[in-house]
């Protein structure tokens, strides 16, 4: 590999990584591909995974000179099809099967793909959501009324993160007007169970991805991303919860 293409290496290593890291991939996986992939194309790669970005080292043992190549990683949100096909293509580095310049290709349909049908989600995560509010003894009216707020939370939070507003802001939004919704049982007097569709109308903003790749990373021994994941989690719970509180002080509920 000529030095060219040991530099356009470089670079894709190091777009690859990121995009890992955006998409929801915890360290050790980010790790375990690109290793994969240094090792098939002989690169003397040194990574370190910061929070929000990606440094790579390279080391010429013929110069004895180094390079250093730093990407930002981007805002795309948890993708599952994206991590997997991403590592799907490592594997097909790995194996001999895919050179530099198809990787590259592949990796540009991949990180260009669009997302799951907006709508699809949407009715998904409503149900997904209804479930949460039976499975936590809710009763019929209980879980249309959750059905209900997930929906329209759910859909203003797309709107809004379509529009590129602030993620906190919008999950202090949203959990703020699905929490109205949610009071309908007490202010219409609706069901038996209005306070199971209260405290689970806004379940479907819960940050568990973040969460759960915290404690991976930590384990894993990487905590200043550990710390940094858990922070932000920690922060779009605190929003939810001020929506949540605000949307009940709105509505004058007394819980006691």
């Amino acid at each position: 590999m000529n030095v060219f293409n040991t530099k356009l290496a470089c670079l894709f290593v190091a777009d690859y990584a990121a995009w890992l890291y955006g998409c929801g991939a915890t360290c050790i996986r980010i790790e375990k591909n690109v290793n994969r992939i240094v090792k098939m194309w002989g690169l003397n790669l040194e990574m370190m995974i910061m929070p929000g970005s990606i440094h790579l080292t390279h080391f010429d043992t013929l110069t004895g000179q180094s390079q250093v190549y730093i990407k930002k990683t981007p805002h795309t949100g948890i993708s599952f099809y994206k991590n997997t096909q991403l590592s799907k293509l490592s594997w097909g580095i790995a194996d001999g099967q895919v050179s530099l310049e198809e990787a590259q290709q592949e990796f540009a349909r991949i990180t260009s793909a669009p997302f799951t049908n907006k709508w699809l989600v949407l009715m998904l995560t409503s149900l997904a959501n209804l479930s949460f509010c039976r499975l936590f003894g809710g009763d019929l009216v209980a879980m249309i009324i959750v059905f209900i707020a997930t929906f329209v939370g759910f859909r203003l939070k797309q709107i809004l993160l379509e529009e590129h507003i602030n993620d906190k802001l919008v999950f202090l939004i949203c959990a703020f007007f699905s929490s109205v919704i949610g009071a309908a049982g007490y202010v219409f007097n609706l069901g038996t169970t209005p306070e199971v569709a209260l405290g689970t109308c806004v379940l479907y903003l819960i940050p568990g991805i973040p969460y759960i790749n915290s404690i991976s990373d930590m384990i894993q021994g990487q905590y200043l991303v550990s710390f940094s994941r858990f922070m932000n989690a920690m922060m779009l719970t605190f929003c939810l919860s001020v929506g949540l509180a605000a949307g009940i002080l709105l509505m004058s509920l007394r819980m006691f």
